[in-house]
């Protein structure tokens, strides 16, 4: 792996991106934009250095035994491109920074609005994807934010070849080069520490497992957005078009695997189980899925040799891989209780074509995203219209589901007067 970076002053590092995050506030929409197409444009131009970084990582990471998962998320070969458009995307996308809403007069005249402004400093911890480190910091400038980055150890030559090339196109355009800031150490203490830069950072958002989760919600003195962790369901009724269904459950399962609105488990109520099982062994087993079976499932598998009983446990595994579990359920009752039970609140569904089983499902599913009728893949900034986003939250409070632009800001209440003063 690459060798240890310098000792890290996170209080240094802290108060660095907190004047970087005030210096932002002084640009405006085209400013950003500019600087975001600056940005696209240096990584194409040191794509090469980029790949070759990325290509050490993959070699080091197959040399550890990560799994295929864990490599597909690490690769930017086929995906580099595809990140500089994403930047390039974002710069199209509209600024919801200055934006003023709720606008009001009250009766003894103060005129009363609210206005959206950057968030501040973002610490974003996450794993094995360098894309992410590329999507955060376009999102983070669009909305004038600044960002502390700490990625795995397994993508950092990945991380700081991008970093890099991030910070000399920002000072290419005058903007100050803390605004994006990468931890380049991988020792675990500088994550704590950065969970208590309660002076500096305004926002915790953890992109990993479940560990990393519950590490950030249990340490950090600063408010943490959590989510990304997809246990996700689709329920399969006896209304339901199974031929719609069956390329549902598939595009679900097998479009992306290793990312988190993937399917892990169908349910299928029981009394369309024989034609439904079967029909999905069948085809998902044709792109190489392998399966945990309930047994009742089990007994209509037909003999099929990439089948397994599902072990105690399994229902509660977000696979990640070319995986699914199937469970048959008696009715909607049953899946609903199933969901709650082993979801994580991510992306869940149900396919009928009943008005009433549609409407429970709704309103009884309290998951982020909730479907009918569509692959739970959907769960994505870009796919629901955001253009982009810095994570999928699964928590309540401030934002939920997709996070995009308008999740990276809050607001503030301007009141005008004319020498009003309270009686």
């Amino acid at each position: 792996m690459v060798a240890q970076i310098d000792t890290v002053d996170m209080q240094a590092l802290g108060q660095r991106a907190k004047t970087a995050s005030s210096a932002l506030r002084q640009f405006d929409t085209a400013a950003k934009n500019d600087a975001l197409r600056a940005i696209a444009d240096a990584i194409d131009a040191n794509s090469a250095a980029i790949l070759a970084a990325n290509a050490a990582d993959m070699e080091d990471g197959r040399a550890a035994g990560l799994t295929s998962a864990l490599l597909d998320r690490l690769n930017l070969a086929k995906r580099l491109a595809g990140v500089t458009a994403d930047v390039r995307r974002v710069a199209e996308l509209p600024d919801p920074v200055g934006i003023e809403f709720e606008q009001q007069t009250l009766p003894n005249g103060l005129q009363i609005r609210k206005r959206r402004v950057p968030v501040g400093v973002l610490g974003v911890i996450y794993e094995s994807r360098p894309n992410v480190t590329v999507d955060v910091a376009a999102l983070a400038l669009k909305t004038s934010n600044a960002v502390i980055l700490r990625g795995g150890s397994e993508t950092l030559r990945s991380n700081i070849a991008l970093v890099d090339t991030i910070k000399e196109a920002l000072t290419s355009v005058g903007f100050p080069a803390d605004a994006v800031v990468l931890i380049r150490d991988q020792d675990r203490r500088y994550v704590a520490e950065l969970l208590k830069l309660s002076d500096t950072v305004d926002m915790i958002i953890p992109r990993g497992g479940n560990r990393l989760h519950t590490f950030c919600r249990e340490n950090s003195t600063i408010p943490v957005i959590t989510g990304g962790i997809g246990i996700c369901h689709l329920y399969v009724d006896d209304t339901a078009d199974l031929d719609a269904a069956v390329n549902i459950v598939q595009n679900a399962k097998v479009q992306r695997p290793s990312v988190c609105n993937a399917l892990d488990t169908l349910l299928v109520q029981e009394s369309i189980a024989d034609q439904v099982v079967p029909r999905v062994i069948e085809r998902l087993a044709q792109d190489g899925v392998q399966f945990r079976l309930d047994g009742r499932a089990m007994a209509l598998a037909n003999g099929s040799d990439n089948v397994q009983p599902a072990g105690e446990g399994d229902w509660d595994i977000e696979w990640l891989d070319l995986i699914l579990g199937i469970r048959v359920v008696p009715d909607l009752s049953a899946a609903i209780q199933h969901i709650q039970t082993h979801g994580t609140a991510h992306s869940d569904g149900i396919l009928t074509s009943d008005p009433a089983s549609m409407e429970r499902f709704l309103n009884e599913i309290d998951s982020a995203a909730v479907y009918v009728n569509a692959s739970t893949r959907f769960t994505d900034g870009s796919q629901l219209g955001l253009g982009a986003e810095i994570a999928i939250s699964t928590q309540k409070l401030h934002a939920r589901g997709p996070m995009g632009l308008a999740e990276l800001t809050t607001y503030k209440w301007i009141i005008i007067g004319e020498g009003h003063v309270r009686p």
